[in-house]
């Protein structure tokens, strides 16, 4: 059976994963967002049964029958989708006949993932807007109270003896330690807004990849698999080179003993995100750190972009923080999936209006 047209422009659009479903189970057509999903291209998935490379935990025959005998939509929420190369998720299911051809069924796939991440990414934004606000009074109203205590310290120390020396050490030490995070506090707080221009991404990944390779993750192997055709972002490259320095870092910091590190990028058309006015705005450049370290913790996955929130003993959680700062000032996006073993930090970001001159 030839299936019904696919509408062009809003079927490669559309954001969620859809899907052509015949009569016999067999897939007719999917979009570019079934491509990525299945991590398969459409031409190698048409004519295979449906569910060999979708395993659904619910009773699709009798929903698809369902479906073909009403003639009208139904809806299956909070069903576990699996592929070949991915572990299940929660999704909710959309079916549709489709018209004229009633044997045909129109599947789409709505990730309850990517919701969940909007939602943290708002809240965590929220969550950076208060830190600002705290970042003036923290500094006028405590670093200056703990140089004094520090200076008493260290006065008190040249009256001491030995064992009591101790003590004043390290009252200066905590004091130096707890000035030391009040500054990044203050550095969080006076981040200039992005002065965008077309930047070439793999320029700037290139800079933290050197930069790291000398320093946090030089213990490390790292590769690149880059796509040479992307287009330039519209973006600050001082502040993009700072989220990437602080995504390497944090990989190096997750395996002391070593590992692996490799930075991918790509395009994905699909990707498209939906501001608080209700406007669009595509996201196609996507650029993945991943990393073979232990994983987050998972009792702190969730709020890893945070401030405060952090995985590390005496780690200050504000590095992740920063980068999802940056990442929703340039009208972009950056998320985490992690298992033991796979942490894959990805961010995606805009096409640079004008292309013609990178920076």
């Amino acid at each position: 059976m030839t299936p019904p047209p696919a509408p062009g422009a809003i079927w490669s659009a559309l954001p969620l994963p859809a899907f052509l479903i015949d009569a016999d189970e067999i897939l007719l057509d999917c979009n570019p967002a079934a491509e990525e999903f299945l991590s398969t291209s459409r031409r190698v998935l048409q004519g295979l049964p449906a569910f060999d490379r979708l395993m659904i935990d619910a009773p699709m025959e009798d929903a698809l029958a369902r479906v073909r005998a009403n003639q009208s939509p139904f809806f299956i929420n909070d069903v576990m989708v699996g592929t070949s190369d991915k572990p299940p998720q929660h999704c909710n299911l959309h079916l549709a006949p489709m018209g004229d051809q009633p044997d045909i069924v129109l599947m789409l796939i709505s990730p309850r993932e990517i919701a969940g991440r909007l939602g943290r990414a708002g809240a965590a934004k929220s969550a950076a807007k208060s830190v600002i606000g705290m970042a003036d009074m923290l500094a006028h109203e405590i670093k200056n109270p703990l140089a004094g205590i520090a200076g008493a310290a260290q006065l008190l120390s040249m009256t001491l003896g030995h064992d009591d020396r101790e003590l004043t050490d390290l009252i200066v030490e905590e004091t130096r330690r707890i000035v030391k995070l009040l500054e990044q506090v203050e550095q969080f707080g006076n981040q200039r807004p992005p002065d965008c221009r077309a930047v070439n991404i793999h320029d700037v990944l290139d800079r933290a990849r050197r930069s790291a390779m000398v320093g946090f993750t030089a213990h490390m192997a790292m590769t690149e698999e880059y796509d040479p055709s992307l287009p330039p972002t519209w973006a600050d490259a001082d502040q993009l080179l700072q989220v990437f320095l602080n995504l390497l870092k944090n990989a190096g910091q997750a395996a002391p003993k070593g590992g692996h590190i490799r930075i991918r990028t790509f395009f994905e058309p699909s990707l498209r995100l939906r501001d608080a006015a209700g406007a669009e705005r595509a996201l196609p450049l996507q650029v993945e750190i991943i990393d073979d370290g232990p994983g987050l913790p998972p009792h702190i996955a969730d709020e890893i972009f945070e401030p405060f929130v952090s995985g590390r003993e005496n780690g200050t959680g504000l590095g992740l923080a920063l980068a999802s700062r940056i990442i929703s000032d340039h009208g972009g996006w950056i998320n985490v999936d992690s298992v033991p073993g796979r942490t894959v930090f990805r961010i995606s970001l805009p096409i640079a209006p004008n292309s013609k001159e990178i920076f």
